[in-house]
């Protein structure tokens, strides 16, 4: 007796799935940094009391971290698959590791964030004026201003390598990648706004590729050979 063959036409839909996370990822991920952003005042301005008058903002931007973390992690599997039988080891090795890092650093942050929330509702007036209110805040900032980004940019760069060398995607977006990843790897800023370019790039790629799938023939698609 002859084995059905797979359901090529339900495979398909994994990646869609994926693509629509970076989505989700870039939403969630700006709106968590914006939220932030509108209550943290500098550090040379800080007294501490951003953290009572702005709970709300602080607990919605830090609970939609690992939902972004989660999202972030089907995209990785979207662009591992659009590579398929093209996927060079030795790049795809820097990709899914950096990719990885960069997710385990933006959860550390997140968690220290939370710490310093939870410390200062003990102590609002005496936490805040501690050397290790001061420490809490830039490690926080390093955590994820210097170091996730600098990860990021790998991850950018080694997508856009695997894009030049097998054409899975436009070279525009290779090059506009390049350049991303550069800002991100060399411009040494605490400034939030570069915290916003990395998920606008997910979304740029996440958008594409979804416009790219709608344009294929799902059922077309499913008739090629393996």
């Amino acid at each position: 007796m002859t084995a059905s063959p797979p359901d090529l036409g339900r495979r398909l839909v994994t990646p869609r799935a994926a693509a629509v996370a970076g989505v989700l990822f870039a939403v969630l991920l700006g709106t968590s940094t914006v939220l932030l952003r509108m209550s943290v005042p500098p550090l040379d301005a800080d007294s501490g009391e951003w953290i009572a008058a702005n709970e709300y903002r602080i607990d919605l931007a830090l609970w939609l971290i690992p939902f972004a973390g989660i999202a972030f992690l089907w995209f990785i599997a979207v662009a591992r698959e659009r590579l398929g039988r093209f996927e060079d080891q030795f790049f795809s090795t820097v990709f899914i590791g950096s990719g990885l890092l960069f997710l385990a650093m933006m959860f550390a942050a997140a968690a220290g964030a939370g710490a310093i929330v939870a410390a200062a509702a003990n102590d609002p007036e005496g936490f805040a004026s501690s050397t290790t209110y001061t420490y809490a805040r830039q490690a926080v900032t390093q955590i994820l201003a210097v170091y996730a980004l600098r990860m990021a940019a790998i991850f950018q760069l080694s997508q856009a390598s695997l894009w030049l060398r097998t054409r899975v995607m436009p070279r525009w977006m290779a090059l506009v990648t390049i350049v991303v990843a550069l800002l991100l790897l060399f411009v040494f800023t605490q400034a939030w706004w570069v915290v916003l370019v990395f998920p606008a790039w997910v979304l740029l790629v996440s958008v594409y590729i979804l416009i790219a799938r709608s344009a294929t023939d799902p059922a077309e698609a499913g008739d090629q050979p393996n």
